[in-house]
């Protein structure tokens, strides 16, 4: 290879890597029990075992980058639904994943740029950073200025990042039993396949230029939302205007309750407007792509991962919402056997359905409500258990594929509304913005 990266990108090592993490989780184990016969407490030992295996885990997903990483930033908004004994040792781990990974070499960062916009590239910059700004899955960020002034953040790929994005998703595909001990209840393997199939599109910058712009130019003068604009693009090269801003994952380690609110409502707006205004629906919301301006907007970066919907948000969903708080068992059933979510051939009872829903829909039912890791961890607790009745309620319903990429959003929506504890007026949104759910 003339590259080297950061990326370990022969397939053998990365496999290596990733299978020592099943490993390494057995070997702790056998070392808490011999800890158990010579005294120590179940308590002692299982919190020990909980923090060596989020700092290997994490260790490992976040140095190798590629789907690794990605995979490990998608489950990291789940912590919200972890039981607090579980989800002490893993915070730290967590936070520190989906804001931070190792820097690849200026030589290398250079050689990309020379491919992508040529060799006289500094000519299009009156100044640039060689040291990352930021670092994520597949690329980093470096902050310059622009030849006209504007201060602008440039994202390039990692050389190498789409081999090693695919082979690490068919590699962690089969340890999905060892993830899963993360968050229980949540089914790792479906959450795998779409992100792959979801960040196959991030390989391609030109593709989230346009969904960029697409925002831009939907939220454009809005007093509540940022988008900053594309200066300029390449397959694996972008270059947008850089905003500034306190970091989500600050405000939900030491916000006040006046700024964890306004930043739920806001990452809720965005949430329930999107799909109306730019077509389009942000499908990674882990809270290191979101910052509050000092103008008090949601600053929003990375479009990598989009939900493109032509038509906005599906109208039969909103309408499920609004039967299911209606408590309107017939048109429910409807409704949810003429969308797939109940197969032919398929018995649910109507009143254990309302009642599974209950819950989740939960949130509309009053003005404002508030969003905590206790609700998060009592719903993932209600469905994820396979001996509660909810559960095996929730097992007779179908996902939709047209569903899919929205449900994960949602949920991972929902659980940085949990992270922040934010209150926020979810019923009238959902009224403004929701298709179907007002008629």
């Amino acid at each position: 290879m003339d590259i080297v990266t950061d990326i370990p990108r022969r397939s053998a090592a990365r496999t290596a890597r990733l299978a020592a993490l099943p490993l390494g989780v057995a070997g702790r184990a056998t070392v808490g029990f011999g800890k158990r016969i010579t005294g120590r407490s179940a308590e002692a030992v299982q919190a020990d075992l909980q923090q060596r295996t989020a700092e290997q885990l994490f260790s490992v997903l976040g140095e190798l980058k590629g789907g690794a990483m990605k995979f490990g930033q998608a489950l990291s908004v789940f912590e919200a639904a972890l039981p607090e004994e579980s989800a002490a040792p893993y915070r730290e781990a967590l936070t520190r994943l989906q804001d931070a990974a190792p820097p690849m070499p200026a030589t290398v960062m250079h050689k990309v740029l020379d491919e992508q916009f040529g060799r006289r590239w500094r000519d299009r910059f009156a100044s640039f950073d060689d040291e990352p700004a930021a670092a994520a899955s597949i690329g980093q960020v470096h902050r310059g200025t622009w030849a006209d002034g504007r201060e602008v953040a440039i994202k390039i790929q990692y050389p190498g990042a789409g081999p090693a994005l695919m082979a690490d998703f068919t590699q962690l595909s089969r340890f999905a039993r060892v993830f899963g001990r993360l968050s229980p209840g949540l089914d790792i393997k479906p959450l795998l396949a779409e992100l792959k199939q979801r960040v196959q599109e991030e390989l391609d910058y030109s593709l989230e230029a346009d969904a960029q712009r697409g925002f831009a130019a939907a939220y454009a003068g809005d007093e509540n939302i940022a988008i900053p604009r594309v200066v300029a693009s390449a397959p694996k090269v972008l270059v947008t205007e850089w905003i500034e801003g306190t970091p989500l994952s600050r405000i939900i380690a030491r916000g006040s309750s006046e700024e964890r609110d306004r930043a739920g409502s806001l990452l809720a707006l965005l949430h329930y407007s999107a799909p109306e205004r730019a077509h389009l629906l942000h499908a990674d919301p882990h809270p290191g792509n979101f910052r509050i301006l000092p103008d008090g907007r949601l600053g929003v970066v990375d479009f990598g991962a989009v939900a493109r919907l032509p038509g906005g948000g599906p109208v039969a969903l909103g309408r499920l919402i609004r039967h299911a708080l209606n408590g309107d068992r017939g048109e429910l059933m409807r409704l949810l056997r003429e969308e797939n979510f109940i197969r032919p051939g398929v018995v649910v009872d109507a009143d254990k359905l309302l009642d599974y829903l209950g819950p989740i829909v939960e949130p509309l039912t009053v003005e404002e409500f508030t969003f905590d890791r206790d609700w998060m961890r009592t719903q993932a607790a209600r469905i994820g258990d396979p001996r509660r009745e909810e559960a095996q309620v929730g097992r007779m319903l179908n996902l939709p594929p047209s569903y899919l990429l929205l449900h994960r959003v949602t949920l991972g929506s929902l659980a940085v509304l949990c992270q922040l504890g934010a209150t926020v007026g979810c019923r009238a949104l959902a009224e403004r913005w929701q298709p179907g759910f007002a008629e």
